[in-house]
């Protein structure tokens, strides 16, 4: 089920964040969270967000973004 658009402000702070399904993990070696980390890196810089802070566990994560 989808939900509603969420509305994006100027210069907000969001928090961030994605689960495995079924408490499986989504970061199982190392390279995993290098890829993530590299693809958090490239979007941020195409869309000017500002990452603040992360965490990866090994079945989710969280970041904290600021919008340009």
């Amino acid at each position: 089920m989808s939900r509603v658009q969420r509305i994006v402000y100027e210069n907000a702070y969001y928090h961030v964040m994605n689960k495995g399904g079924c408490r499986r993990a989504i970061f199982t070696e190392d390279v995993d969270r290098a890829f993530f980390l590299e693809t958090v890196r490239e979007v941020s810089e195409q869309y000017c967000l500002e990452v603040h802070a992360y965490c990866l566990m090994d079945n989710h994560y969280h970041l904290s973004i600021k919008t340009p």
